[in-house]
């Protein structure tokens, strides 16, 4: 059977091009051309003349071409020959002459001409406005409207995410601010459903075949396909994220996205990338743009959702944890909106107050500024008034005060042997503790653990660490599982390099479990099995990942699938649906049993 996938016949087409070609525009003769001047404008007369030519043969031209621009998209060769004229004017007649779109492969060439505009952007401002003078906006626009499908939205957002992130491009695209920053906003809440219900919840004959084509490159079966669908998604998300955030960050349409959308507020909580897309920053790094403007700030204080995702992100081992504690300390630090979120970010933030350094964050101690910013007016008298009656608020500041004001005064003067003596001591009483934990004495335990604690100097930094650690345990078997996730959080910040500790990390990831935190707890358990992995790798073991650690993180996988929210909305379609059928179908019965009852009566 003959192949006709135009992503497999490209390598093939262009051996026999070379071995028989009459045409002088034939893309992949000239570009084996020698001669540099002959090259150059037979290339420039071929982007010319592409896009008004009926050739079957185009698509394979683009796919070259997005091969080309993928490898090198800082050769400045094709852009200054009209590549971005002609494919701007390829997805304009692909958009208005639906016969030449259906006709041959041209499906695949709107797909492929903004993926070449989006690379060639993408690391150049000279390109990118040699791009905007060539008139590609336009044609982009009417992608991003959805002219076509969620694939060519997919490139069509990347290609304006690149525009609009040079100084030099972005005002060319003020002109339509709004009906970027609202197709961004409504792309970036919707896609997931969408892609769900076209793609990967559909049967394969349902699957658009260019579709399919183009995710997996022409091979490959339906796990491919999905997983790829995936992978896309989350980009066309985090790219409309990043679109969006091109305008925040410049103030511009901050009342669109914060006022008039209080519903897209609370999706981006649940925007994060998934693993398939882990460098993204996802939703919290546009809530932290928002939160950096004093206008927008209020309407994150506003959002309990948005405050709650804060707390619990900064109490995880996620890659952003550093976005959380910053944007809940510009929320602490703004008058205006430190009474709004101090109630609810004391209680995350008092685990933290031990920290030194976050991954490259090693030129700031962590621990001093959210103390700095929890403590600035605790003893205003507004302060005070405010505290009257909130007695667990004021235990938290209470305890801050404590432990990083007056004990820290007093632990200063300790001396050498006095710091030993407490050293020893606090041994003694963990080895008490660990016998009572060893009898199921786990309450016992608790108590000793905290009297280790009360005792232990601030100084001795992995005493701490592993008393904390022990607590957590200790709430975990009492099913406490809030205790358990802030001592094992307590227990991470006094670890060297913060969030190494093994025991920690796997307790709390047990903690969130319980908690239903399947994010956080899935990220802590990976953050487990690569601190064993490297343990095993230096100490030339085989490496082994545990077998409860396997198992709560395909838990974990499952729960926080891309598309298990989206699944869930089908499942309860088609239920209702059912249900609705089922109800017709009874209605009918009884009418058509009160009928015969009445012809029954009257014979």
């Amino acid at each position: 059977m003959k192949n006709t996938n135009p992503i497999l016949n490209t390598t093939s087409t262009k051996r026999s091009k070379m071995k028989s070609c009459t045409n002088s525009l034939c893309f992949f003769c000239l570009i084996k051309e020698n001669h540099l001047a002959t090259r150059r404008a037979g290339l420039k007369k071929c982007f010319n003349e592409l896009p008004y030519r009926d050739d079957q043969d185009h698509v394979l031209v683009l796919s070259a071409l997005w091969h080309i621009a993928m490898a090198q998209p800082d050769d400045k060769e094709y852009p200054s020959l009209g590549v971005f004229e002609c494919m701007a004017s390829l997805i304009q007649r692909g958009l208005k002459d639906k016969n030449w779109l259906l006709r041959n492969q041209n499906i695949y060439i709107p797909y492929y001409a903004a993926h070449v505009i989006g690379s060639y952007t993408m690391h150049k401002a000279e390109f990118a406005e040699k791009a905007v003078k060539s008139g590609v906006i336009p044609p982009l626009m009417e992608l991003l409207r959805g002219k076509m499908s969620w694939v060519e939205q997919r490139v069509t957002v990347r290609a304006l995410g690149h525009l609009a992130s040079y100084n030099s491009t972005f005002e060319a695209l003020v002109e339509y601010e709004e009906e970027i920053v609202k197709s961004a906003m409504e792309i970036a809440s919707s896609c997931l459903d969408l892609v769900y219900e076209s793609f990967v919840g559909s049967s394969e004959e349902n699957r658009e075949k260019y579709h399919r084509d183009l995710l997996t490159r022409g091979v490959g079966g339906r796990e491919i396909e999905d997983k790829k669908a995936e992978e896309w998604a989350s980009q066309l998300q985090c790219w409309c994220l990043h679109l969006v955030k091109c305008f925040a960050s410049k103030g511009k349409c901050l009342n669109l996205i914060c006022n008039n959308n209080p519903i897209f507020l609370k999706d981006l909580c649940g925007m994060w990338g998934g693993l398939s897309n882990y460098t993204s920053t996802g939703g919290v790094g546009l809530i932290r743009i928002l939160s950096y403007n004093k206008s927008s700030r209020k309407f994150i204080a506003a959002s309990k959702e948005i405050v709650q995702t804060l707390c619990n992100l900064s109490r995880s081992s996620d890659d952003w944890q550093y976005i959380g504690i910053e944007c809940l300390l510009l929320l602490l630090k703004d008058s205006q909106t430190r009474y709004k979120v101090i109630e609810i970010a004391a209680f995350y933030l008092i685990d933290l107050v031990e920290i030194r350094t976050l991954g490259d964050k090693t030129g700031i101690n962590l621990g001093e500024s959210i103390t700095q910013a929890l403590l600035s007016d605790y003893h205003q008298t507004e302060t005070k008034l405010f505290l009257k009656n909130k007695k667990n608020l004021q235990r938290v500041l209470s305890e801050i005060w404590d432990l990083k004001v007056e004990r820290k005064r007093k632990e200063k003067l300790l001396s050498e042997e006095r710091l030993e003596k407490k050293k020893a001591l606090v041994n003694l009483i963990k080895q008490q503790a660990n016998e009572l934990f060893r009898l199921g004495e786990i309450k016992g335990a608790l108590r000793k653990y905290k009297e280790g604690l009360d005792i232990c100097p601030l100084k001795l930094r992995k005493q701490r660490m592993v008393l904390h650690s022990n607590k957590s345990q200790c709430h975990l078997l009492l099913r406490e599982a809030d205790a358990a996730i802030s001592d094992s959080t307590r227990a991470l910040c006094y670890s060297n390099p913060t969030n190494s500790h093994s025991k920690s990390l796997w307790r709390r990831s047990q903690a969130y479990d319980m908690k239903g935190l399947a994010k956080e707890s899935l990220m802590d358990c990976i953050m487990f099995v690569n601190g064993g992995m490297k343990m095993d790798e230096g100490a030339n073991k085989r490496i082994k990942i545990p077998y409860h650690a396997a198992r709560m993180i395909s838990k974990q996988m499952e729960a926080t699938w891309l598309f298990a929210t989206a699944r869930l909305k089908k499942m309860a379609s088609t239920t209702t649906q059912v249900k609705k059928a089922e109800d017709s179908s009874n209605n009918s019965s009884e009418r058509n049993g009160n009928i015969m009852i009445r012809t029954t009566m009257t014979i």
